[in-house]
């Protein structure tokens, strides 16, 4: 799973890499507060958005759902009615984090900071969906951000899940966007904290 992550390069080193303009969030988030990440939607490529972690679905009754939905399974994600008509997008980041566990019962953990060997951009899968708050009428834009079986080093340090955010090459994000299968990106550095 993914619950935490970061990303602390500046917006303009964002809009470079993602040949895209628009507000950029900086910072190490934690899912659960539902913090704002910055993506890009399939329907507007060149612009990046805020969008809060943890998806709320256009037909929820009620915001509480968000807390589920941080993540999506890739192989459930027509199965699951929080997803089936969420819509792309992809979720900047530079870095994330898991706890591996020591002890079979997960009461001795390390903590590790996953990135890319350089260290730089990259994008998680997304989906991201629209939702309106009946009481008030806000309107909230949500975001998860996609799992899949782990790969490599992944399956060494997510081992009591066996999971890992499905990271894209850069070939790969406009793939995604489109609508087609994807590969993980498996060739990631590690550092315990």
């Amino acid at each position: 799973m993914c619950f935490h992550a970061q990303q602390k390069h500046d917006s303009k080193t964002v809009q470079k890499r993602f040949n895209a303009k628009g507000p950029v969030s900086q910072g190490i988030y934690n899912g659960f507060s539902h913090p704002q990440l910055t993506v890009i939607c399939a329907s507007q490529p060149s612009e990046l958005r805020l969008f809060n972690w943890g998806l709320i679905p256009y037909w929820a009754k009620e915001i509480c759902i968000q807390q589920y939905t941080l993540n999506a399974r890739l192989e459930t994600l027509d199965e699951k009615p929080a997803f089936k008509s969420a819509k792309r997008c992809l979720v900047i980041a530079d870095g994330f984090y898991e706890w591996q566990w020591l002890d079979s019962k997960g009461r001795k953990k390390q903590k590790h900071l996953i990135q890319l060997h350089d260290k730089s951009l990259f994008a998680f899968a997304g989906l991201w969906d629209e939702w309106v708050d009946s009481a008030t009428g806000d309107i909230h834009q949500t975001v998860s951000i996609v799992t899949t079986a782990a790969e490599g080093i992944m399956r060494q340090i997510h081992n009591s899940k066996l999971r890992m955010p499905l990271l894209l090459y850069p070939k790969e994000e406009a793939l995604w966007l489109d609508g087609a299968s994807v590969t993980p990106q498996i060739n990631l550095l590690t550092t315990a904290i």
